[in-house]
C-alpha cells in the first residue's frame, strides 16, 4: 500500500490529512431546553478579548452567521441571552480515548511528528448561551478542527460554520464535513453526522 494512503488512514480522524477531506468534530450540551424565548443576544468579552486586534473579526463572522438563524445582536434589557465565546490555538494532539469519551473529553497524547515539514495545531471554538435575566446556561457548543496553520484567523470560518451546522444541535458528539468554496474561499457544510457512540 502506498505511503500517503498509510499516513492518511492514520490521520483522518484528526482530519490532519488532505485526502481525509475538511472535518469539525461538535460536541453539544443542554439542548433539552433548547433556546426559547426572544432570539437576541449580547456577546459579553472577557478583558483578554477586549485588548485582542482579532476578536473583533471573530464576533463579526459570528453575528453574520447568527442572523442567518433568526437571532439578533441586541443590548439591555432587550437581550434575551448572553453569548460567551471561547477559542484557542494549540499544538495538535493524536486522540487515544474509547467509545465513551467525548471529543472535548477523551485522553490525548502528545502528536510525536510533524507533518509533511509542517507542525500541527488544533483550533477549537466553545460557544455558550446564558440566559440574562437568571443566568442559566442553556445551550453550550464546541467545536474542534486540526490542520498545519497555526493562525487562529484562518480556522475561524470553518469553526463557526461548524459550531452552527446545526443551531441548536442535539446533545451528541457530530461530525461535519465541509468544502472551501474555490471562488470565495468560504466553507461550505456538506453534511452533519452523529458520531459512532
Amino acid at each position: 500500500m502506498h505511503k500517503t494512503t498509510l499516513m492518511c488512514a492514520a490521520l483522518a480522524a484528526a482530519s490532519l490529512c488532505g485526502c481525509a477531506g475538511l472535518n469539525a468534530d461538535v460536541h453539544s450540551a443542554n439542548p433539552a431546553a433548547g433556546l426559547p424565548g426572544e432570539p437576541t443576544y449580547t456577546i459579553m468579552r472577557m478583558p483578554s478579548q477586549d485588548a485582542s486586534a482579532d476578536h473583533p473579526q471573530f464576533e463579526a463572522l459570528l453575528r453574520d452567521e447568527l442572523a442567518k438563524r433568526g437571532f439578533v445582536a441586541a443590548t439591555g434589557n432587550a437581550t434575551h441571552y448572553l453569548l460567551s465565546i471561547a477559542y484557542d490555538t494549540r499544538p495538535a494532539t493524536v486522540g487515544v480515548g474509547g467509545k465513551d469519551c467525548a471529543p472535548s473529553d477523551c485522553a490525548k497524547a502528545d502528536a510525536p511528528f510533524a507533518l509533511f515539514g509542517g507542525a500541527a495545531y488544533q483550533h477549537s471554538l466553545t460557544l455558550r448561551f446564558f440566559e440574562r435575566t437568571s443566568g442559566e446556561e442553556r445551550y453550550k457548543v464546541r467545536a474542534v478542527i486540526a490542520d498545519r496553520d497555526a493562525d487562529p484567523l484562518h480556522a475561524m470560518p470553518v469553526l463557526v460554520k461548524s459550531a452552527l451546522a446545526k443551531f441548536p444541535f442535539d446533545a451528541s458528539d457530530w461530525r461535519v464535513k465541509l468544502r472551501q468554496d474555490k471562488a470565495s474561499g468560504v466553507p461550505d457544510v456538506i453534511s452533519v453526522k452523529p458520531l459512532p457512540q
